[in-house]
């Protein structure tokens, strides 16, 4: 028997899911997280999941994880001391960086400026360059490479970036000076080339990316390092993987080399998750609703695939590093209320409670009203949560929550009732801007709610956004261990092309995505993915010629044997108009070429509940009240547990489980499909 676990790490809670391949049971696995050293947790938490499945950490054959190490990194400020080494005459790249500021006018006088990732005194010139042509133009200077790098050493850097003058074109130079750097420095020490993380146009860009993934590198090393060592104690010798920020898996040795590709990895798992569980359910569009205990992540996932972006931003860095497509906003079930004295108007976040002390009703020490608290007052949350094992302190969140009131000068209800519409209005805000923003009709989309607090706004959230059904997952509070587990790997290239239409032709499009071909499945080759289960997807960023930006347009690369660039300019006309609503005259340029290696998809088998007979009385614990539309509802609690495919209830109802609580509203009804989703549609 074989098994795969999926682990994802969060700021309160480490999830855990594991999946029996042959049957597809499944159990699932809370511990706290460790944010000092967040493998404690996750080898903690593996033993406790295996202890409860009866089985030995030596039966799990695929080790599938989520981790934030790389994002907390940049967040805190604790990569590696980098070295750099440029080309003569660019040694203040990083501090000239790109002239946005962020902000209204004048901002420029106010804007603290980030401290670039790479010092200016970690920065060294060398001699030798490489034209536009990508011809060499001056030899390296081997004496003078050797001096620069004992520099280096001499100021005790952690991470060495290589960055040459248009090195995406020709990558020799700075494969000769990474050699050096290794003798002078020795194996261990890590180098970064900036044509093998980032063969593109555009020197900051490629160099600032390459920096952040040396700076990367020593830190998510040695957290990879120590893992594996603490799984291989335990028992654990199976194929350790970790989640791309783009939804696709690396295996820990590439993560270890390039680990800019892991800097969204922990939102990426709940929308890996998503697309898992919408295949099954058959569902192809739907908009991702993840609401923890600080933050709401949203996601758009169209025909089965979520929409990707070329760069990733995390705090003030922005790398060129594909991830998926999602928005945060600070609202959470921790989000706290507040009334400025100025104003007198009520406001959500984006602070938050934390876990430590948390809301109000945690009994925990906190006072201030948040989400959590407003929930609880309105009758939303059940005073009892986690199976039994925590109750809410429901005294302490009207308190709280009666401060609000007093200072806006309403009652109680009213100000609970504020909170929840406020913070509802900020996660359609940012599903507006994944979808309506983007040109999509969130009509067309159904919305998954998942997370902790995410079931219990998503039936409020689709009224506003029109999108139905509802889809309520099992066990929505794991759904990003879910996501960690069912993803398949990828390997993804990328070369700077910049040709008009007229420059180039068909079959020199066809050759260059062919040898990207070769080096995408190499990269999954040497992963341990057999050749036959690696498929393939291309991608070519188009422009109209003058335009300071592209879009990145899926192709298929046996149209190019004959009029694929004709068939790829006719896309592109008819994106940027459903895009931006116009067309221009101009002629169309093929700027960078993207070719995706993925591995064989995951068919892991879901079975099916039992069959009810649409009457969910068996499941009912409790008579519950609720305050909708101004006064209180009876309404009902239900035990998902108990559940069974057909049964259907209908609002006001709350509907909960060991992870997480589902909210279901007056003229909604709830209905159980056959593998245990609740889908809510209007009644």
């Amino acid at each position: 028997m074989t098994y795969r676990l999926g682990v994802d790490v969060g700021g309160t809670f480490t999830d855990f899911l594991l999946f029996h391949e042959a049957n597809g049971q499944t159990w699932r696995g809370k511990t706290p997280s460790t944010p000092h050293d967040p493998s404690i947790a996750v080898v903690e938490g593996t033993k406790q999941i295996c202890e409860a499945a009866g089985i030995s950490p030596s039966d799990i054959h695929v080790f599938l994880h989520g981790t934030t190490v790389a994002t907390n990194a940049v967040l805190e400020g604790k990569g590696g001391v980098v070295g750099l080494i440029v080309t003569e005459g660019y040694r203040h790249i990083m501090q000239v960086a790109r002239s946005y500021v962020p902000g209204g006018l004048a901002a420029w006088i106010i804007w603290p400026k980030p401290t670039p990732m790479a010092l200016l005194e970690n920065t060294v010139e060398i001699r030798g360059r490489i034209d536009a042509q990508g011809q060499e133009v001056r030899p390296l200077d081997e004496a003078n490479i050797r001096a620069e790098l004992a520099k280096l050493k001499a100021r005790g850097v952690h991470a060495l970036t290589i960055c040459l003058m248009n090195s995406y074109l020709n990558g020799t130079h700075e494969k000769r000076v990474g050699e050096i750097a290794v003798e002078v420095f020795g194996t261990q020490m890590p180098i970064s080339l900036s044509h093998e993380i980032l063969p593109e146009m555009y020197e900051y860009e490629r160099t600032l990316t390459t920096v952040a993934n040396s700076a990367m590198r020593p830190v998510v090393g040695k957290y990879v390092r120590n893992l594996k060592t603490e799984l291989s104690k335990m028992g654990m010798h199976g194929h350790v993987s970790l989640l791309r920020s783009d939804g696709g898996l690396m295996s820990a040795q590439a993560a270890e080399l390039k680990p800019v590709n892991l800097l969204m990895s922990g939102p990426a798992g709940g929308v890996a998750g998503a697309i898992f569980v919408a295949r099954n359910a058959g569902f192809k569009n739907i908009l991702t609703l993840d609401v923890g205990g600080t933050s709401t992540d949203v996601a758009l996932i169209e025909h089965g695939e979520p929409r990707l972006q070329r760069t990733t931003e995390v705090a003030h860095l922005s790398v060129r590093a594909s991830s998926l497509d999602v928005r945060t906003v600070g609202a959470g079930g921790g989000s706290i209320a507040h009334v400025p004295e100025l104003t007198k108007a009520l406001r959500v976040g984006p602070q938050s409670a934390g876990a430590m002390p948390g809301p109000a009703c945690y009994g925990r020490g906190g006072s201030e009203a948040t989400v959590s608290d407003a929930n609880l007052v309105l009758g939303y949350l059940p005073e009892v949560l986690l199976g039994g094992r925590m109750k809410l302190d429901k005294a302490a969140a009207i308190a709280a929550v009666q401060k609000i009131a007093d200072a806006m000068g309403v009652d109680l209800m009213e100000a609970a009732r504020g909170i929840i519409d406020i913070v509802n209005e900020n996660m359609f805000g940012a599903l507006r801007m994944i979808s309506v923003q983007q040109g999509y009709d969130p009509r067309e989309f159904a919305l998954m709610g998942f997370g902790g607090a995410g079931s219990l706004h998503s039936n409020a959230v689709a009224k506003l956004m029109g999108s139905w059904p509802v889809i309520v997952p099992i066990s929505p509070g794991v759904l990003c261990a879910a996501g960690d587990a069912t993803t398949r790997s990828r390997a993804e290239t990328a070369r700077s092309f910049s040709k008009r239409r007229s420059q180039t032709s068909d079959a020199e499009v066809y050759r260059t995505l062919s040898e990207m071909a070769d080096q995408a499945k190499s990269a999954l080759e040497t992963d341990g993915i057999p050749q036959g289960e690696i498929s393939l997807k291309f991608e070519i960023d188009v422009r109209y010629y003058g335009q300071g930006f592209e879009v990145p347009m899926p192709v298929v690369l046996a149209d190019f044997k004959s009029g694929g660039i004709q068939k790829l300019a006719s896309a592109f006309d008819e994106e940027h108009r459903r895009l931006f609503t116009f067309n221009m005259e101009t002629e169309h340029e093929l700027v960078n070429l993207r070719c995706v290696a993925l591995g064989k998809a995951l068919e892991l088998p879901t079975a099916p509940i039992a069959q009810g007979n649409g009457d969910p009385s068996a499941a009912r614990v409790a008579d519950h009240k609720m305050w909708v539309d101004g006064g209180w509802q009876d309404g009902a609690i239900y035990d998902r547990a108990k559940l069974r495919a057909g049964d259907q209830l209908t609002g006001p109802a709350i509907i909960t489980e060991m992870d997480s609580t589902a909210l279901v509203l007056p003229g909604c009804v709830a209905k159980v499909d056959k593998l245990g989703n609740i889908l809510i549609n209007p009644a």
